[in-house]
């Protein structure tokens, strides 16, 4: 079993940052996907982003040219930096982790974007 904790959510204005971290411990497969989905109230999740243990990446479209994923293997760690963000990028953001079949998902973050 993976446990995953993140970090980093908030409040910002529209056109700020935000990076949201998050960290992977337990029985951690070496070959694995981490990546993070979000909920906004009364949608369902929504994949964001998504980066390989090899360093592939995958975008939604939604957040192409403002958000960029990267990983630290060595640390177990998977994080995303939020550029321009917009009022419709508000939601709970839920790191993931997949491996063998199997996927954990951490307790979420508020991130909001409201002036």
């Amino acid at each position: 079993q993976v446990q995953l904790v993140e970090s980093g959510g908030g409040l910002v204005q529209p056109g700020g940052s935000l990076r949201l971290s998050c960290t992977a411990s337990g029985n951690i497969f070496a070959i694995n996907l981490m990546g993070w989905y979000r909920q906004a109230p009364g949608n369902q999740r929504e994949f964001v982003a998504t980066i390989s243990s090899s360093g592939s990446t995958n975008y939604a479209d939604s957040v192409k040219g403002r958000f960029t994923i990267s990983r630290d293997n060595a640390k177990n760690t998977v994080s995303v930096q939020m550029n321009n963000l917009k009022p419709e990028d508000t939601a709970v953001y839920y790191c993931n982790y997949q491996a063998r079949g199997s996927h954990s998902w951490g307790q979420g973050t508020q991130v909001t974007v409201s002036s």
